[in-house]
């Protein structure tokens, strides 16, 4: 039967979404506007033979994740980047301020994608009853970019923080959608 003759079919809509960070405690996001969702590009691989050219498929490498988020007063989403920078590792001690002793620390993977606060990054998409149907957690994420907007006295605009995540490899799970006749766990 064809998806749009039958009453039971229903797409999946791109505002039905969240964005969940497990910063100290699994939180949903609920001031994330719009992200990216995975995607992977396959590298070739060319091989002349006489006359020929044949092609294989080489490595798999995942794409980066663009996020924005409306900044709120109340969660502060500029102090939250800000805080997952510095429990990255990075640190400036200013001597002349009395700071410290002028040394500076760097980030490193370990404190980025353990303590940095992008723990159990998970794009949750869903059905019309609120339901998970696809969720994509990406692995070892850590922020590449942030942006924190323009200010402009002549805009009414809500002020929005621009996140750019990179990260090692992402997990698709379709399992919670009953309708799907190709569910299960990918890239795992």
């Amino acid at each position: 039967m064809a998806f749009w003759k039958s009453s039971e079919s229903e797409p999946k809509r791109n505002f039905r979404f969240q964005v969940s960070l497990g910063t100290e405690t699994d939180s949903v996001l609920w001031w994330a506007k719009t992200v990216t969702t995975p995607s992977w590009d396959v590298s070739e691989v060319e091989h002349d033979f006489l006359d020929n050219k044949y092609y294989f498929p080489g490595r798999v490498t995942w794409t980066e994740v663009s996020l924005t988020l409306v900044d709120p007063i109340s969660v502060d989403a500029v102090a939250q980047t800000n805080a997952i920078l510095t429990k990255s590792g990075y640190l400036i001690k200013d001597k002349a301020a009395g700071t410290g002793d002028g040394t500076a620390k760097t980030i490193s993977k370990n404190k980025a994608v353990n303590s940095g606060g992008l723990i159990n990054f998970n794009i949750e998409v869903l059905d019309a009853e609120g339901k998970v149907v696809e969720k994509w957690e990406l692995h070892n994420p850590f922020i590449k970019t942030a942006k924190f907007g323009d200010l402009d006295y002549s805009s009414d605009d809500l002020r929005a923080v621009e996140l750019t995540v990179r990260y090692d490899w992402a997990t698709c799970d379709t399992t919670g959608n009953t309708k799907a006749t190709n569910s299960g766990t990918f890239f795992q």
